[in-house]
């Protein structure tokens, strides 16, 4: 189960796009989050061995990331859409979601706006509206200056940014998400996303009347869900994790110790314990 033997290609109408597969079973699709070097791969191929087990994961590179090209439609919106046109091309009718940040963000348009598409909703981080916290917090912050200016010590901050325990944080992911994310293509598509402008206009939006629009989908889920949400996330601080889980009808929350944005990664078997039992239940 490495890399190239579970690679995939499949062509959407906006061009070709990269996935991993692997097991049988039912259905369980996998979105990454965002930021400089990320892919499916570099988010969830530790736990690929574990929910493959007894389930056919999918495991997609989201446009902008990995190997599938921005062109196919990076924005959120266009990057729902394409999810669902995978989903389709696929023939998964209905699948569980696991979502990781940006990816969390797409899973939960899906599960509001398509309920039948979704049997069990999981969101790392990533669906959130702050009550005590501000916005944009640190990890957000680190983000833009890497996009603004991309050396290695600012990747290094950002990525310092997403975890408790530093030393997660090797040389060998420091170069490697370095080579990745600063590939032209990949640097262009993140300054499409992250900006100070594009902070300061969400941070704007945050503080007025608005608010709970940008969260309100939420309380249209019907699938059952899972918030999964480390204590020490500097990206996504806990106190957002309290509005959602309050208005998504059928909702638990998880909290996982010594634990920064990446609980998939930093928490791996606890993780896995938490969502595979929420998986497996009905």
């Amino acid at each position: 189960m490495d890399y190239e033997t579970t690679s995939r290609s499949v062509a959407l109408k906006g061009g070709d796009l990269h996935f991993h597969e692997c097991g049988d079973g039912p259905p369980l699709l996998l979105l990454h989050g965002s930021g400089p070097g990320v892919s499916g791969w570099a988010n969830f191929s530790g736990n690929l061995p574990f929910f493959a087990r007894d389930r056919r994961v999918i495991l997609p590179d989201l446009p902008g990331y990995g190997r599938t090209p921005a062109t196919l439609g990076a924005t959120p919106p266009e990057t729902v859409a394409v999810a669902i046109e995978l989903m389709d091309r696929l023939g998964l009718e209905r699948a569980d979601i696991i979502g990781n940040s940006f990816g969390a963000m797409i899973g939960s348009q899906i599960a509001a706006h398509q309920p039948g598409r979704v049997r069990r909703f999981v969101a790392v981080g990533g669906v959130a509206l702050y009550t005590l916290s501000s916005f944009p917090a640190e990890g957000l912050c680190r983000l833009v200056d890497f996009v603004e200016d991309p050396t290695r010590d600012k990747l290094v901050a950002w990525l310092y940014s997403m975890v408790y325990d530093r030393g997660i944080v090797t040389d060998e992911l420091i170069e490697s998400r370095f080579a990745v994310a600063t590939r032209p293509e990949v640097l262009a598509a993140s300054r499409a996303i992250y900006s100070r402008p594009a902070l300061d206009a969400i941070a704007e939006t945050l503080r007025g009347p608005e608010a709970l629009a940008a969260v309100g989908h939420l309380s249209r889920i019907e699938a059952p869900t899972l918030l999964c949400w480390g204590r020490d996330d500097r990206v996504n601080p806990l106190d957002g994790s309290l509005v959602p889980m309050r208005i998504i009808p059928n909702c638990e929350l998880h909290v996982f110790p010594k634990c920064g944005h990446w609980t998939m990664i930093e928490q791996k078997a606890a993780f896995e314990a938490v969502v595979g039992e929420f998986l497996a239940r009905d």
